[in-house]
């Protein structure tokens, strides 16, 4: 009955009546989400009529009721096909002011449409791939980067920003070529990541170095949500980025994980949606060629300089070990670097295992990424392993036992899931230079097993990747200790079926495969 009543009115009403009408049909349905087969036709119906109502001298308050009823009615993809045409399409793209290359935004009043149209976009490119062919034909995602150009620095259009923001990531997931097209023809690349600047207010105070207020106000929630979905757009645009070729690649990939880092060191309205953000720049960075991360740390001011070395001196002299990290006014440093935004990495990782779910969509991520910074960064890689693998003072309990990062990444190593127990092992490999003798020494030989066995080190030795030659000493709790560890030896069949250490029982099978070599 709405839909007759409202399509009757849509057909042969004046726009004031059809206002109300679709008002009133708005707010019954609008958190309908799955419609009734039976009024199918009426609904498409509706749709047809709400587009010849829109190409009509209107008012905006109708415009807008309009529209409202087109983005619920979009939500079902059957209505969808007859009424997605090109004609249509174009009839939003006009209300989305996405067809003027010259207009400014600068009439409010139009705002809403604008925004209105931008939802009906999103949902309609969604649910139709007919909308997805039309949107390549009509270069919908060059209009979007030219109406984003409009909204950068205007905070008052941030929901402009975000819904023109989400119809480019729609674009770019559901269409490989925008990808390249975002990337290279349309400068995607320091478009979306000037509105991640002036989503976050950054303030430059170095080529690569923000200004970070920790006591200022979190982000609000259109800012975060702005944030979010450029976030998005942007890890489709460097999906393939691998690879560095150019200098101004190089440069602006430095400039995004700038960026990300004062994203990683700024809180949202929520702690949920601090997360979300922080998720999204995590997925990004992984994005980022490997070296150009080395901008997620960067030397003390003269003034944290000062700071850390008042700091260290107050430290106990008993306490060595502890002087090579020190927090000081909330900044973590490391060997004279400020270390923020690795720290709260790793505080997300934790979190992360201690949800207890999801690991491969959300631990894996962040896993990844301080594996590979760890491997390319020696300075990121030893703060990790003072954080995450400090002196063994615990020698009486398994290394998995206990509620420490180190724990929790070890039990991680024979979690059921493949590519989290590997890129666990992988992480804590890496933070021990890769060798053999000190992961077994933070893990058990039990635990680091699966890694040995697939690189082929059962028998002891190191990765193939070279390290700096620093010194890992022993506490004198793990010295006492150590030689109860023969213990424990990695064990093998002999020829005969006997059981010996590994070691003696491989060079008896090579002696045994040399001499049937020499025989006829």
């Amino acid at each position: 009955m709405d839909e007759e009543r409202a399509l009757y009115i849509v057909r042969a009403g004046e726009a004031g009546a059809i206002e109300r009408v679709l008002r009133d049909y708005s707010d019954k349905h609008r958190a309908t989400f799955k419609f009734e087969s039976t009024d199918e036709d009426k609904r498409k119906k509706l749709c047809e009529g709400i587009f010849k109502v829109l190409i009509k001298d209107i008012p905006t308050t109708c415009q807008v009721s309009c529209l409202e009823v087109l983005r619920i009615l979009s939500r079902d993809k059957k209505v969808l096909v007859p009424v997605t045409t090109k004609e249509n399409m174009q009839i939003l793209l006009r209300l989305a002011k996405l067809n003027e290359l010259d207009d400014s935004l600068e009439k409010v009043s139009e705002f809403p449409v604008i925004v209105e149209s931008l939802k009906c976009l999103c949902n309609i490119v969604f649910n139709s791939q007919m909308a997805q062919q039309l949107s390549l034909e009509l270069n919908l995602a060059a209009k979007l980067c030219n109406l984003l150009r409009k909204c950068t620095d205007r905070k008052f259009i941030n929901d402009i920003k975000c819904f023109d923001l989400r119809l480019l990531f729609l674009l770019s997931l559901l269409h490989t070529d925008i990808r390249s097209q975002l990337r290279y023809e349309l400068q995607g690349l320091p478009l979306l990541t000037q509105v991640l600047e002036s989503a976050f207010s950054i303030k430059w105070t170095d080529e690569y170095e923000s200004a970070i207020d920790h006591n200022g106000p979190p982000l609000s929630p259109q800012e975060t949500d702005c944030a979010i979905e450029a976030l998005k757009a942007l890890f489709n645009v460097t999906v393939d980025s691998w690879k560095v070729h150019k200098e101004s690649d190089s440069h602006q990939f430095r400039v995004m994980a700038a960026v990300l880092r004062h994203c990683l060191l700024i809180v949202g309205p929520t702690e949920d949606k601090t997360e979300e953000l922080h998720s999204n720049a995590v997925n990004l960075l992984s994005n980022v060629p490997v070296s150009c991360l080395d901008v997620l740390i960067c030397p003390l001011t003269h003034e944290e300089t000062a700071q850390e070395a008042t700091t260290l001196d107050e430290l106990p002299s008993n306490k060595t070990a502890e002087k090579e990290t020190v927090l000081k006014n909330n900044t973590m440093v490391y060997n004279g670097m400020n270390m923020e935004a690795i720290h709260v990495l790793l505080s997300f990782m934790e979190k992360r295992i201690d949800k207890g779910s999801s690991y491969r969509e959300g631990l894996t991520p962040v896993l990844s990424l301080l594996t590979e910074c760890s491997r390319a960064h020696r300075n990121i890689r030893k703060f990790l392993k003072d954080q995450v693998l400090p002196p063994l003072r615990d020698v009486t309990n398994r290394p998995e036992v206990g509620s420490t990062v180190r724990n929790k990444l070890v039990r991680l190593m024979t979690h059921v899931d493949l590519g989290v127990k590997q890129i666990a092992a992988e992480f804590l490999f890496v933070l021990c230079k890769e060798r053999v003798d000190s992961l077994l020494k933070y893990t058990g030989y039990g635990n680091a097993a699966g890694l040995l066995a697939a690189r082929g080190l059962l028998a002891g030795g190191r990765g193939d990747n070279w390290y700096s030659e620093d010194e890992d000493t022993d506490t004198e709790e793990y010295k006492n200790a150590k030689p109860k560890e023969e213990l424990l030896k990695p064990m093998g069949l002999k020829p005969d079926g006997t059981i010996t250490p590994l070691e003696e029982a491989l060079n008896q099978y090579s002696v045994i495969e040399e001499t049937s070599s020499d025989t006829d």
